[in-house]
């Protein structure tokens, strides 16, 4: 009966960590084709974007039903327990990634077509190093690797300075050329969401460090961000 029970438990937690890895690649997904839109610009691809973000949320739901069938049947306990109830937030956070990439795909059809800034060929790169800490985050609770979870937030630095550095430059540009100003406050905006994925693919691997390993990650220098919504 108890080897019954463990295989039972061991295959839950299997599904548990499937719908989080299908999670997460349709949030690089959308990240990586709301940059795609955005770039070209292509609003049938913003559109589709945003209608694609219900199945992020469908997802989120079935983790949820998931892990209250696994405490009520299985009564996990210490790490099995904390990997759960890492894999239901994490799923909140995951969806909250969606999000971000779902507001910048709003972006699109408000940014004019017919002049087309410089700065926006920034974007992108930004982007890259936003979708390779989600991934790596996720693949870090896949693994249940701690060290591997320190490695994401460590990156965030780097993420930080680039939206640093983007603002100051988009803020110039829109200094020198007025007639920008409202295509540079929706670039701003994406700029923004992209720092966000960011802080939450931190949330996300501060997670999966305690959940391995009991104890809280070291804190960080996080730059004065808040990572509350």
């Amino acid at each position: 009966m108890m080897e019954h029970t463990v295989k039972a438990f061991d295959a839950d937690i299997g599904q548990l960590r499937g719908l989080i890895s299908q999670m997460g690649g349709l949030a690089e997904d959308a990240i990586a084709q709301s940059m795609k839109a955005l770039q070209r610009p292509d609003p049938e691809l913003a559109r589709k974007v945003r209608a694609d973000d219900k199945a992020i949320d469908a997802i989120e739901a079935e983790v949820e039903r998931l892990v209250v069938r696994i405490i009520a049947l299985r009564a996990p306990m210490a790490v099995d327990l904390r990997e759960v109830v890492a894999a239901l937030k994490i799923a909140a956070v995951v969806e909250r990634i969606g999000d971000y990439a779902k507001n910048i795909a709003k972006r699109v059809p408000l940014i004019e077509s017919e002049h087309r800034i410089e700065p926006i060929s920034t974007l992108p790169a930004m982007a890259s190093i936003a979708s390779a800490m989600v991934r790596s985050a996720l693949d870090a609770f896949a693994a249940r690797d701690p060290e591997a979870a320190v490695r994401v937030c460590e990156s965030d630095a780097a993420l930080d300075d680039f939206y640093d550095s983007i603002f100051r430059t988009l803020v110039t540009y829109m200094v020198e050329n007025p007639r920008t100003i409202s295509q540079v406050a929706h670039l701003l905006f994406v700029a923004k969401n992209l720092e966000r994925i960011g802080d939450h693919a931190t949330n996300v691997a501060e997670m999966v460090y305690f959940a391995a390993t009991g104890t809280q990650m070291a804190d960080r220098d996080r730059g004065g961000n808040d990572h509350r919504e």
